[in-house]
């Protein structure tokens, strides 16, 4: 399982629905100097022959180290690779302990916020939106709000109105995720249009 889309990078390694091993580190940049050392320091060097990887959103630079490393792996490891959206582990992680539905608020690009809605079951009750703060706020959300950048959302709201729970996604809880939300289909949840444009052509 490969999860670096944000400033946190982490591997685990299941067998059986259980964690056999895992590594979890919040690096900010570098993820494709740690990443494949994280790998090669599991049991059997990370060998599965099924790999779990975040599509995204996050980093532009993070979700494609991710899915590079799997692709390479599955490939020479003839493995089945799945991949499965970020903000949907961290709601699986939020579910953890955590009663009801969650809107998950993560940090993206040009000091938005993504933003998307979970139910009890861990499935999306809205679409992935990326948004200005002030907006984030109008949009509204679940009482629970879990994310990275949920302290800051919090922040916004009256006070009461969500409880927040600031927390990096973490492979190690990828079996939490619903199995309806892994996909073989691994184009990156780029969650905005991207910094750089091609040049019109000229007329």
């Amino acid at each position: 399982m490969i999860e670096c889309a944000t400033e946190a990078c982490s591997v685990a390694l299941l067998e059986g629905g259980a964690v056999v091993a895992g590594a979890f580190e919040v690096l900010g940049r570098g993820h494709a100097e740690k990443l494949v050392p994280m790998i090669a320091g599991l049991p059997d060097r990370g060998r599965a022959g099924r790999i779990l990887v975040s599509l995204g959103p996050g980093s532009f630079t993070g979700v494609r180290v991710g899915l590079a490393a799997a692709r390479a792996l599955a490939l020479a490891w003839k493995a089945e690779c799945l991949g499965y959206p970020t903000l949907a582990l961290v709601s699986a992680m939020a579910r953890a302990g955590n009663a009801g539905p969650s809107t998950v608020c993560m940090a993206g690009g040009h000091g938005e916020w993504f933003m998307q809605d979970f139910d009890v079951e861990g499935l999306p009750l809205t679409i992935l939106t990326s948004l200005a703060p002030e907006r984030a706020r109008l949009a509204g959300s679940q009482r629970l709000v879990a994310g990275n950048k949920a302290v800051d959302f919090a922040g916004l709201m009256d006070e009461g109105t969500v409880v927040p729970l600031a927390i990096l996604p973490d492979a190690q809880h990828v079996q939490a995720i619903p199995q309806s939300l892994f996909t073989a289909d691994l184009t990156p949840l780029y969650g905005r249009p991207p910094d750089a444009r091609l040049p019109s052509s000229p007329e």
